[in-house]
């Protein structure tokens, strides 16, 4: 299934940031579409992580900043909101929908007592299902919108945001969590 880049006016400014890199991950990997990043993100997470040791887990890169294991739950539990307003949006629901504060998710998450292979094994399955979810819809259901944190967003702009918001979180596990 391929789907497009959303336009401009199919998401909320800040979502910018994850569609770009998205973009530039299908580039940078080769991938023949969206699709493919998406199918690829759950075995680039695995490989990434493959050797990191407990204490490296549950390691924050600065003062007031998340653990690995903190980031990598966020992951899942973004990807799980996104879902969800994708496939409002996809089944026409235009019920305005709020927003969530991932911030005051995290301390609840009960990630540092979790385990990477654990949080490995949940993205793989939460992965499978967002690629489920998105694999019978056609060009109509992607284009339609739902309203998210006021905004109006359509679900083909939800899937770029999945795979955006997870390339962006694995470069920051690269370049923050791993590079000590």
């Amino acid at each position: 299934m391929h789907i497009p880049r959303p336009a401009s006016d199919e998401h909320p400014t800040y979502a910018l940031t994850y569609i770009d890199a998205a973009e530039q991950a299908i580039a940078r990997h080769g991938l023949a579409d969206l699709t493919a990043l998406l199918a690829r993100q759950p075995a680039d997470l695995a490989a990434l992580l493959d050797g990191v040791t407990p204490d490296v887990a549950t390691h924050s890169y600065a003062a007031g900043k998340w653990t690995l294991l903190e980031s990598l739950v966020h992951t899942i539990d973004s990807e799980r909101v996104f879902a969800y307003r994708l496939l409002r949006a996809a089944r026409g629901d235009r019920t305005p929908l709020p927003g969530y504060e991932q911030d005051e998710w995290v301390p609840f998450s009960g990630a540092n007592e979790r385990t990477l292979a654990s949080v490995i094994i949940e993205f793989g399955a939460v992965r499978a299902s967002t690629m489920a979810l998105l694999s019978p819809l056609d060009q109509n259901a992607l284009a339609r919108r739902t309203v998210a944190s006021g905004r109006d967003v359509s679900a083909r702009a939800l899937a770029w945001m999945i795979a955006g918001h997870m390339d962006h979180h694995l470069r920051l596990t690269r370049e923050l969590y791993l590079s000590a």
